[in-house]
């Protein structure tokens, strides 16, 4: 069962995707209780220190948590969080990112994904091994256009179905727990799971490991990415939830044109769950 979650990083590039994934990444930052690291590659021009957006204190005024004259360490203290960000020396955006994760472990990456110069281009061969399998860390992903499960104007969360695909391998069983402990974050209850294989013999899933609202596995026929997509849309998921072993998982034996394809025209946010090889 994966770790509890108290140290998030949030890489941005100040775009309109990133800005959806900075209100997730700090809704859950409040409710852990935790540390958020906002990380910048800089672009040749230094925002410096609290200027550097984005600003948390504009979130939180407007979701009743804080005034925006309040000073980040007095709003810091009060809510018991520590929202720290760093602007990298300009290099490469994606080993910039990687180093400062490899320098600073964290339990959640929270990052939108919006094109191939984007974080997109993570999803690639070692790289993605790097970032969301070797490192362990736990990854959610805010597609574009997707239809967030945090409202970025009020913070209320919006989580009442998450659809979980599962295969042979990795054995779903072992990420289940990770599951539960996620959408436990929320407080929601109530929230209904839809487990789905694509194929004609579903893996077996242990009694003890089975969650609440998660009664069977229900088969899908076609193409997993296009089977994936159709449930989500058709059942209308607030989430998406991938376990993932390296080139063993669900996510990457899709190859990497249909992962990006998953995580780019996905209608809701998704998390990936890495499982030990």
């Amino acid at each position: 069962m994966q770790p509890p979650i108290r140290s998030i990083v949030h890489p941005t590039d100040f775009s309109e995707a990133s800005i959806d994934a900075f209100a997730h990444a700090l809704k859950i930052a409040l409710l852990v209780r935790g540390r958020l690291d906002i990380v910048h590659v800089a672009a040749g021009h230094d925002h410096g220190g609290d200027a550097m957006p984005p600003r948390m204190r504009h979130p939180l005024s407007l979701w009743g948590l804080a005034k925006e004259t309040e000073s980040p360490a007095s709003v810091g203290e009060r809510l018991n969080i520590k929202v720290t960000k760093v602007e990298l020396l300009p290099q490469s955006p994606k080993l910039g990112i990687l180093g400062y994760l490899h320098r600073n472990p964290s339990d959640l990456l929270v990052v939108a994904t919006h094109g191939r110069e984007g974080f997109m281009r993570w999803l690639r061969g070692s790289v993605a091994e790097s970032v969301a399998l070797r490192s362990g860390m736990l990854t959610l992903f805010l597609p574009p256009d997707a239809r967030n499960f945090v409202n970025e104007a009020t913070g209320e969360v919006h989580l009442k179905r998450v659809l979980v695909p599962i295969d042979h391998e990795p054995a779903p069983g072992a990420v289940l727990g990770t599951i539960m402990g996620f959408i436990a974050l929320f407080e929601k209850r109530g929230v209904e799971l839809r487990s789905i294989h694509v194929g004609t013999k579903p893996p077996s899933l242990p009694k003890d490991v089975r969650l609440d609202g998660m009664t069977k596995i229900e088969l899908r026929k076609g193409h997993p990415v296009d089977a994936i997509r159709t449930e989500a849309v058709d059942w209308n998921a607030d989430l998406i939830v991938m376990p993932t072993a390296g080139h063993r998982g669900l996510l990457d034996a899709l190859g990497g044109s249909t992962s990006e394809r998953v995580l780019r025209h996905a209608p809701c946010p998704v998390l990936t769950v890495p499982v030990p090889a």
